[in-house]
């Protein structure tokens, strides 16, 4: 039997994009050790007029929670500031219309996340493509 089915669902939440969906599951193991889940679905059509789903998955353990965000955000800086045009920057911040999430779900019991609450990590030096430690 496949334990990670078993496994309890904290909070949830669904940004739809186009053809694909991402998922952000947040599960506690039988131990309370908690871990992310994002998944990847893409709505494929087939040729016999069906509609399948091809998904993936990638488990994040909380030990690893901030260096994947630190590498996450490092990315997603380094493609804004030296791949993307001044044009495309400004069409990726311009003010959006509609939100294509849904509201997360969470326990009754278990408080929202505190919006405004400063972020530490995010003081942190600029992206270095020459880094190649895994100290960070």
């Amino acid at each position: 039997m496949d334990d990670r089915h078993d496994q309890e669902e904290i909070y949830s939440q669904r940004i739809k994009a186009g053809k694909r969906t991402y998922f952000f599951d947040v599960k506690a193991t039988r131990g309370q050790d908690y871990y992310l889940t994002i998944t990847e679905s893409k709505r494929r059509q087939n040729g016999d007029e069906t509609v399948s789903y091809e998904k993936h998955k990638i488990f994040l353990y909380k030990e690893d929670f901030l260096k994947f965000v630190d590498a996450l955000q490092d990315a997603v800086y380094y493609v804004r500031e030296e791949l993307l045009s001044p044009e495309e920057v400004a069409e990726l911040d311009r003010p959006r219309d509609y939100d294509d999430r849904d509201q997360p779900r969470r326990e009754p019991d278990r408080p929202a996340p505190e919006p405004d609450r400063p972020r530490p990590e995010l003081d942190r030096p600029a992206f270095d493509p020459n880094r190649s430690d895994d100290n960070y």
